[in-house]
C-alpha cells in the first residue's frame, strides 16, 4: 500500500482493480523518476492514458479528456508548486457527491459505486471547514477543487494529498443506519485534520521529516478546533485528553523520544508517525496557544503562513513568528519541549502566602529523569474568573499569591494549576492544597478537564505518607486518575489507593471522564491477572457492582432528547461490563444478537451497541462451542460496510479461550481480511490471548514482516509485545528481536520491551501489598 499500487473492490460481483499512489513519506519515487523530498517543490502537469470507462483523478480539475476506443487521455490543470509526497493519481470506477463552499470552491466525496450517499457527511463538514480555515488562517484555500475519496485498501487514516485527500472508508464514510456514534465523530475529526493540511503542510511544507510533528501535531490540534466550531455539545476539548494521556504514556519511557527526532535515513521515518508527533505535538501547540492567547496565536499563525507560502519551514521559523506577534520568549519556550524528551511534574506547596514550586521528570519506571523544562503555568485561585500565567524557568521556584486570592472565606480557599489541563506536565500539590482541592470537586467548582487531569498530591508522589492518609486525600479527588494510575504503574503508590480512587467516581456524569475510568478499570484487571489472579473474582465483582448502575440509567436503547456523548458512553459501559463477564449484560446481548442474525434491520441492535454484543457473545465462545464465533463471521462476510468490519475484527479476539484467540489470528492473515484492518483485531486481544499473540508473531514473523510495512509492522510489534508482563517475557522478547530488527521497527521494539519491564515490575510491587487480599474482599463486599 505504498508508491503506485493496486486496490481491489467489486462491483456487482466482479472483482475490480483500482489504481492509487500513496507517496508519503518517501515513496513518489516507487512511480516516477523524482528528487523525493520535502524541499524539492516542482510544478506537476499530470496526463493519464487510463481504460475510457473509468474515473481519473489528481490533485488538480480535468482540463481535457480525449477518448481513443477503448483508452482515453485525461490531461489535468498544472500544480502550483509542491512537494513530490502531496502528488496523487487515482483511477477506477466511482459515484460521487458535490457541494460548493460560499466561495465558489467545489468539493466532492467519491466513493465506490452505490456508496455515494455514505459520503454526505463527510461533504458537509469538508465544506464548513474549508471556509472557517480560510478565516482562520487568513488565506483562500489555495486550489479551484477538492476532492475525497474513499480507498478500500489504505494503510493511514488518510492522506492530506493537495486536492485529492485519500481516506480509509471507516474514516470517511458514514451510514446513518450503520454507523455508531464514534464512526460520525472520527469522520469530522478525520476530515478537519486532513483539511488542515491544504495550508499547514501543503502550502507551506516541513523542510524535512526532522520536522514532521509540525504537520501532524499541528493539524491534529486545529481539527479538535473545527470539530468544537462545528459540534459543541460534544464536548471535543474534554475529549482531546484522551490526545494528552496517550502522549503521556509513551513519553514517559526511557525510551521515548524528542518531538524533533533526527531522522537520517528514509527507513527511520515511518517510526515518527508515532504519538509524539501526533499527540504530544498537538498537546504542546495547545499549551502554546493558551499561554499565548487565542487571538495573538491566531495573527501570529497567519503572518507565519504568509510569510512561507509555496515554500518550506522549520520549527524555528514558526517560533520567530509567534515570538514576533506576542512578545514572549517563544522559542526559549519550546525548544525545551520539542528538542528534548519527557515532561515534568510540577511539585507545590503553600508557605507563607507564596506558592513554592519544585519539577522533576516523570518516568513510568519509577526512576528520576534529568530533564528541566520552561513550564508555562496557568493558576486560578478560588475561582476561573480571575487567572495568572507566568513561565516556570528554574529547578525551583516562589510565586506570590497576593493580589490573586479572591475568596470572602478562609474555607473556600482553593488553587488549581494547569487550568482546564491545557499544559502538557502534571502537577503534584501537598497536602493542604489537596485537601482545598477535593472541597473545590465536592463543591463542584472545577471543570470536568479539570476532574479528568494530572492532579495528586505531593504525599503520594514522594511517598512520604502511610497508604491510609493518602486515601483520605484522595477519596475525592475525582481529578487525580490519571496520576495515581501512573504512579501506581511507577511503583510510587500502592494499587488500593488506586481502587479506593475508582470508587470515588460513583457519581460521575462526564463521558470522557467516566471512560477514562473504564479504561483505567480494565487496565487494572488485566494486571491483577498475572499479579494476585486468586482475587481476580473479588476485582471484577467490585468493578462490575461500580459500572452496573450506570448501565441501568443508561440502558441498551437511547431515549429521546439523548445526545452525542450518550451514545458513546452507552457503548463504552456495555461493552466493559460483557469484557469484565456481567451475566445479565452478557445474556442480554446474546438475545439481542440472535434476533439481530435473523433480521438486520431490528431496532434492538443499533451500531452504537454492536460492538458491545459482539464481545459480549464472544466470552460466550470456546473451542467445543464455536456457533457464536461462526455467526460473526458470517456477518463480516456479507456486510459490506468496512465500520461494521472492523467493529467484528475489534471483538473476535476478546475470547476468554486461547484456542478461539489462535484461531482469530490465523483468520486476520487469511485473503478474508484486507492488510490494513489487522490492527483492530490485533487491538482487541483480551487479557486470556497475550501470550497467545505472542507465541503466534513468533512464529509467523517472517510471513509478517514480509507482508506489512510501515505504521502496521509497527503495529504488530507495539500490540502484541507491550502487554505483556513479567520479565521472562521480557528477556524472550529481547533474544528473539535481537537478529530480527531493522531500522524500521527499532525504536519500536525498544519501547515495547521497556513496556514490558514496567508492567513486569508493576506487577512485583503488587504481589508485595500485604493487605491487597482484604482490601478486594472488602471493596467487593465478599464477607
Amino acid at each position: 500500500m505504498h508508491g503506485f499500487y493496486r486496490s481491489v473492490y467489486e462491483l456487482n460481483g466482479e472483482k475490480k482493480n483500482m489504481a492509487v499512489t500513496q507517496f508519503e513519506p518517501a515513496d513518489a519515487r516507487r512511480c516516477f523518476p523524482c528528487w523525493d523530498e520535502p524541499s524539492f517543490k516542482a510544478i506537476f502537469k499530470i496526463t493519464l492514458e487510463v481504460p475510457s470507462e473509468t474515473v481519473a483523478l489528481s490533485n488538480m480539475p480535468v482540463v481535457e479528456e480525449k477518448v481513443n476506443g477503448l483508452i482515453k487521455a485525461v490531461y489535468f490543470q498544472e500544480t502550483p508548486i509542491m512537494s513530490t509526497y502531496l502528488v496523487a493519481v487515482i483511477v477506477g470506477m466511482f459515484d460521487y457527491v458535490e457541494a460548493f463552499t460560499t466561495d465558489g470552491t467545489r468539493v466532492r466525496v467519491y466513493t465506490q459505486v452505490g456508496k455515494s450517499a455514505q459520503g454526505k457527511f463527510a461533504l458537509e463538514v469538508a465544506v464548513k471547514t474549508l471556509v472557517l480555515f480560510k478565516e482562520y488562517f487568513a488565506v483562500p484555500y489555495p486550489l479551484p477543487k477538492m476532492d475525497m475519496i474513499a480507498i478500500p485498501d489504505f494503510a493511514s487514516g488518510a492522506m492530506e494529498n493537495y486536492g485529492l485527500v485519500t481516506y480509509r472508508e471507516t474514516a470517511l464514510l458514514f451510514d446513518e443506519k450503520h454507523s455508531a456514534a464514534a464512526n460520525k465523530q472520527r469522520v469530522a475529526v478525520v476530515v478537519a485534520h486532513e483539511l488542515a493540511h491544504q495550508w499547514f503542510g501543503n502550502l507551506v511544507t516541513m523542510e524535512w521529516w526532522t520536522h514532521l510533528w509540525l504537520n501532524e501535531g499541528f493539524a491534529t490540534w486545529v481539527s479538535y478546533l473545527a470539530a468544537d466550531n462545528f459540534f459543541p455539545e460534544w464536548n471535543v476539548w474534554t475529549q482531546f485528553l484522551e490526545e494528552s494521556t496517550t502522549g503521556f504514556k509513551l513519553d514517559a519511557l526511557a525510551g521515548s523520544h524528542p518531538i524533533e527526532v533526527d531522522v537520517n535515513h528514509v527507513d527511520e521515518i515511518d517510526e515518527i508517525f508515532d504519538a509524539i508527533s501526533y499527540r504530544k505535538g498537538a498537546a504542546v501547540i495547545r499549551m502554546l496557544q493558551s499561554y499565548l492567547g487565542a487571538e495573538t496565536f491566531q495573527k501570529s499563525l497567519a503572518a507565519y503562513i504568509e510569510k512561507f507560502a509555496y515554500s518550506n519551514a522549520k520549527t524555528e521559523d514558526l517560533w520567530a513568528a509567534l515570538e514576533e506577534g506576542s512578545g514572549e520568549p517563544v522559542k526559549t519556550l519550546m525548544h525545551s519541549w520539542t528538542k528534548q524528551q519527557g515532561y515534568p511534574v510540577v511539585n507545590v506547596k503553600l508557605k507563607d502566602g507564596k506558592l513554592e514550586m519544585e519539577q522533576t521528570q516523570f518516568l513510568s519506571s519509577g526512576a528520576e529523569g534529568v530533564g528541566q523544562w520552561v513550564v508555562p503555568i496557568t493558576l486560578c485561585c478560588c475561582s476561573y474568573s480571575r487567572q495568572e500565567k507566568f513561565l516556570f524557568n528554574g529547578k525551583q521556584e516562589d510565586f506570590n499569591l497576593s493580589g490573586l486570592v479572591e475568596c470572602q472565606k478562609k474555607e473556600d480557599f482553593w488553587i488549581k494549576l494547569n487550568v482546564n489541563q491545557t499544559g502538557f506536565y502534571r502537577v503534584s500539590y501537598d497536602e493542604e492544597l489537596a485537601s482545598r482541592l477535593r472541597f473545590a470537586i465536592e463543591a463542584n467548582k472545577l471543570s470536568a478537564a479539570d476532574r479528568y487531569g494530572k492532579v495528586l498530591t505531593e504525599a503520594s508522589y514522594k511517598w512520604m505518607l502511610p497508604c491510609a492518609t493518602v486515601l483520605t486525600i484522595l477519596l475525592f479527588g475525582t481529578g487525580v486518575l490519571d496520576d495515581t494510575y501512573a504512579l501506581c504503574m511507577a511503583g510510587k503508590q500502592k494499587l488500593v489507593s488506586l481502587l479506593h480512587l475508582v470508587a470515588a467516581y460513583k457519581d460521575e456524569t462526564e463521558y470522557t471522564v467516566l471512560a477514562r475510568v473504564i479504561d483505567t478499570s480494565l487496565s487494572i484487571v488485566e494486571m491483577v491477572a498475572v499479579a494476585a489472579p486468586e482475587g481476580l473474582g473479588k476485582l471484577k465483582k467490585f468493578l462490575i457492582d461500580f459500572l452496573e448502575p450506570f448501565a441501568q440509567r443508561i440502558g441498551w436503547d437511547a431515549k429521546s432528547g439523548e445526545g452525542h456523548l450518550d451514545a458513546l458512553l452507552r457503548g463504552t459501559l456495555l461493552t466493559a461490563l460483557a469484557e469484565l463477564g456481567h451475566e445479565a449484560t452478557i445474556n442480554e446481548a446474546v438475545r439481542r444478537f440472535n434476533i439481530f442474525v435473523e433480521d438486520r434491520e431490528t431496532p434492538l441492535l443499533p451500531p452504537d451497541v454492536r460492538k458491545a454484543a459482539y464481545v459480549a457473545l464472544m466470552q460466550t465462545v470456546n473451542k467445543s462451542n464455536r456457533a457464536g464465533y461462526e455467526s460473526l463471521l458470517k456477518i463480516y462476510k456479507e456486510t459490506d460496510l468496512s465500520q461494521e468490519k472492523v467493529r467484528i475484527l475489534g471483538s473476535l479476539a476478546s475470547c476468554p479461550d486461547p484456542d478461539v484467540v489462535r484461531d482469530t489470528l490465523d483468520f486476520m492473515l487469511s485473503p478474508e481480511v484486507r492488510n490494513q484492518d489487522s490492527i483492530f483485531l490485533l487491538r482487541g486481544v483480551g487479557a486470556a490471548g497475550h501470550e497467545v499473540a505472542w507465541t503466534w508473531l513468533k512464529e509467523k514473523w517472517d510471513y509478517i514482516s514480509d507482508t506489512f510495512s510501515g505504521t502496521l509492522l509497527t503495529y504488530f510489534v507495539s500490540t502484541t509485545v507491550s502487554p505483556l508482563r513479567t520479565d521472562e517475557m521480557g528477556d524472550d522478547a529481547e533474544e528473539f528481536f535481537k537478529s530480527r530488527t531493522k531500522a524500521n521497527i527499532a525504536r519500536t521494539v525498544k519501547q515495547s520491551i521497556e513496556r514490558v519491564r514496567i508492567n513486569a515490575k508493576w506487577v512485583e510491587s503488587t504481589r508485595a501489598e500485604a493487605n491487597l487480599g482484604n482490601v478486594l474482599k472488602e471493596i467487593s463486599h465478599d464477607h
